[in-house]
């Protein structure tokens, strides 16, 4: 690669780098691939901001693929910035603020953005691509929800995926259910939503939640080794999803018609509900460390 070529894709990392103030995206040409990093501010969860960008993105590479006809985007990897931790999940101090003033519209609204990326994420965004998820570090509530829309969950051994909302007496409203339970049966992700405890990989990886396990600090390896697999058998790969897609399907009218359950539910929480729920925020946010923006 001459210097020119050097400076023209710098300056493209850099726009990239620059575009977004809670996400990170990387174009892969090579095997045309879009890596997005979450880095929630100022807890690393999903917040209103980091919603809506990670939207926006999704919004450029539907645009990129029919300007492409299809040809730009073989797969879309969703990670982390953060050292540590995936995503804590829904913005527990947005929560407790809205429930105490019995903002129902608000609480809705929130709800029903996750459940938009979420579903495009899950159903590769209308488009001939694959999502993946690479799971480094915690992954809680609707962050390990994410984490199972994608089309392959990749986690490295050491990190740990659960459901706490059961602590604060909720349930994980966006999408939790139907994702597990066509993992692995109705029965089981009833029993470890209402657990409410934390999973190492290994243990998900046993019980076919987690698709591929990872040595630590090999995900990005692990990543680009199901690529070039699925690149080689690219036909099969292809109907495969497709089957699953047609035989797994989940469709967004469920999670609208859960998650506006979610809500109704939320707007039930007792004084001593919300104090868990700011016990945990707290918690979180005594783990927080500085994004290591690596890119992929």
């Amino acid at each position: 690669m001459n210097a020119l070529a050097k400076m023209d894709d710098a300056a493209q990392l850099q726009q990239e780098q620059n575009q977004f103030s809670q996400l990170s995206t990387h174009y892969d040409k090579k095997y045309r691939t879009g890596w997005f990093r979450m880095h929630g501010e100022p807890r690393p969860c999903f917040t209103p901001t980091l919603l809506s960008e990670i939207a926006s993105y999704f919004s450029s590479v539907k645009q990129d693929m029919r300007l492409s006809q299809g040809q730009k985007y073989d797969y879309l990897v969703l990670a982390s910035d953060v050292d540590g931790i995936f995503n804590l999940g829904g913005d527990l101090g947005l929560f407790a603020n809205l429930i105490e003033q019995q903002d129902a519209d608000g609480l809705l609204a929130y709800a029903v953005s996750c459940i938009d990326v979420l579903y495009a994420n899950m159903s590769h965004l209308d488009s001939d691509l694959t999502t993946i998820a690479l799971v480094k570090g915690d992954a809680l509530g609707g962050g390990f929800e994410s984490a199972l829309s994608s089309n392959v969950l990749i986690a490295e051994k050491g990190a740990k995926l659960g459901l706490p909302e059961v602590l604060f007496n909720l349930f994980p409203g966006m999408g939790a259910f139907s994702l597990l339970s066509r993992k692995i049966g109705a029965s089981k992700a009833e029993k470890m939503i209402l657990a409410g405890k934390l999973y190492s990989a290994e243990e998900l990886y046993e019980m076919g939640v987690v698709d591929i396990l990872a040595e630590p600090g090999q995900g990005e390896w692990e990543v680009y080794r199901y690529i070039e697999k699925s690149n080689k058998n690219a036909n099969s790969h292809r109907a495969m999803r497709q089957v699953k897609d047609a035989c797994s399907a989940v469709s967004y009218d469920e999670l609208l018609t859960i998650t506006k359950i979610w809500a109704e539910s939320a707007l039930k929480l007792q004084p001593r509900d919300l104090r868990m729920m700011q016990r945990l925020v707290h918690r979180q946010s005594s783990k927080i460390v500085n994004p290591v923006k690596q890119m992929s």
